[in-house]
């Protein structure tokens, strides 16, 4: 049996360390317990820079406390004998970028992992020379690099299989009540103006914006389809913020109202373009097919599955009502089942638009063992949504699809997607029906 091809894993949105490596030592300017917004806050003339100079933040870990686990887990169950490990990287980046260019980094570090496993004796008995592939994780946000990548490379990506974990392919509302407000289920701190300003200027956070059919509705009971991808939908107090952003970081030129406008508009317009990306993808245009992708959905939580806007004089608002927020997926229609998510992503944002649905595997709180009682009351506390990389059962179902192996214990399982039988359930492998 061959070596499990080495793999790579690579966390959502906020998820990586970013230090500034101006000042010497470097400091940390985001982290788990660091949140420095001032100097994470974008530059509005250049967005690939900060807006307070002399800095050059760069990414450093992944966080610790959602992917040690996994990763630890896969490097020591996908290797047979300790003196031959199996290489499991994660993949940090600087989360606040476009998905184009971190994309790009991503195809760079692809290309060093699979460099680098050359240079190992066991890889290179085993035949790793002639072919040379490696796997892709993704949790959340970088489940939307992965396609957007596989996308820009097409059958060149050297890629064997991917599996995602509670990606928003179809966009989440957090990311919407993260702009406006300042503060949602996509991070952990409190809201405050400085968290406003940064999130208004992240090109990332965009790029979540949720575009399913329905996601925003009109209070007028219109039928008319709105895309959050256009600025007129947005309320004033953004273009505002941006302005005064603008008035303190700008350059001279152009009037600050003018380039708010310009900013804000190109913002949208690119994380749209990349989302029309994503929705053209097709798996054989990678050289893939189904049994390679494991597409893992979340829900069983209370989530945002909707969101209405109130026309008004000056334009539209944004009405945040708690009875958005449902979970019901034990009601046994299906169509009112999908109301339901991760506590972050709702089903309908969930859903690879290049996979069946009956290709899902979906999971719940419940399925966190009897002895992962920190990873319970974590969820219960911060989401399911962000620790569900943490999962046992995940991971043993990983390691299950990356090597193909046969499940001896009966210890992996998942459920079908709203109103697909058992007899239409096709996940990437052989999983025991979990009621």
């Amino acid at each position: 049996m061959p070596l499990p091809a080495p793999t790579i894993v690579i966390p959502g949105i906020t998820a990586s360390y970013l230090q500034d490596e101006y000042p010497l030592p470097p400091e940390t300017v985001w982290s788990v317990l660091t949140k420095e917004f001032e100097r994470i806050s974008l530059h509005p003339k250049d967005l690939r820079y900060e807006a307070v100079e002399p800095a050059r933040v760069t990414p450093g870990q992944i966080y610790e406390i959602a992917y040690k686990e996994l990763v630890a887990e896969l490097r020591h169950n996908l290797t047979r004998k300790e003196e031959e490990p199996v290489p499991v990287y994660p993949f940090s980046y600087d989360w606040r970028m476009p998905l184009n260019a971190i994309q790009e980094r991503l195809k760079n570090f692809v290309d060093e992992v699979i460099a680098r496993t050359k240079l190992m004796r066991h890889y290179v008995a085993d035949g790793y020379e002639t072919a040379s592939k490696v796997n892709l994780i993704g949790h959340s946000m970088g489940g939307l690099i992965i396609a957007g990548y596989l996308q820009q490379s097409g059958k060149k990506a050297p890629i064997n299989k991917v599996v995602t974990l509670a990606s928003p392919f179809q966009g989440s509302f957090e990311a919407v009540i993260k702009v406006i407000t300042g503060t949602a289920d996509l991070g952990t701190s409190p809201p405050s103006s400085r968290e406003r300003e940064a999130a208004r200027l992240t090109p990332a956070l965009y790029h979540l914006l949720p575009s399913f059919l329905n996601a925003v509705q009109a209070d007028n009971s219109s039928t008319e389809y709105l895309s959050l991808f256009e600025p007129k939908l947005w309320q004033s107090e953004v273009l505002g913020s941006i302005e005064q952003f603008v008035r303190l970081h700008g350059l001279p030129g152009k009037e600050p109202e003018v380039q708010a406008v310009e900013i804000f508009t190109a913002l949208l317009a690119q994380a749209k373009e990349h989302r029309a990306q994503i929705s053209s993808f097709r798996l054989n245009d990678a050289g893939l097919t189904s049994d390679k992708w494991l597409a893992v959905v979340g829900v069983g939580s209370e989530t945002r599955v909707r969101m209405k806007l109130e026309r008004r004089n000056d334009g539209y608002r944004f009405d945040l009502s708690s009875e958005d927020r449902q979970q019901e997926w034990d009601n046994s229609d299906p169509k009112k089942q999908r109301l339901t998510g991760d506590g972050t992503v709702p089903y309908e944002g969930a859903i690879p638009p290049f996979l069946d649905e009956s290709n899902l595997v979906l999971v719940t709180p419940d399925d966190f063992g009897y002895w992962e009682v920190q990873d319970r009351l974590t969820c219960s506390v911060a989401g399911f949504h962000g620790i569900l990389p943490n999962m046992d059962m995940l991971h043993r179902l990983i390691v299950r699809f990356i090597t193909g192996s046969d499940d001896k214990f009966d210890s992996t399982w998942g459920r079908p997607a709203p109103g697909v039988s058992e007899t239409y359930w096709k996940p990437p492998l052989k999983l025991k029906l979990k009621k």
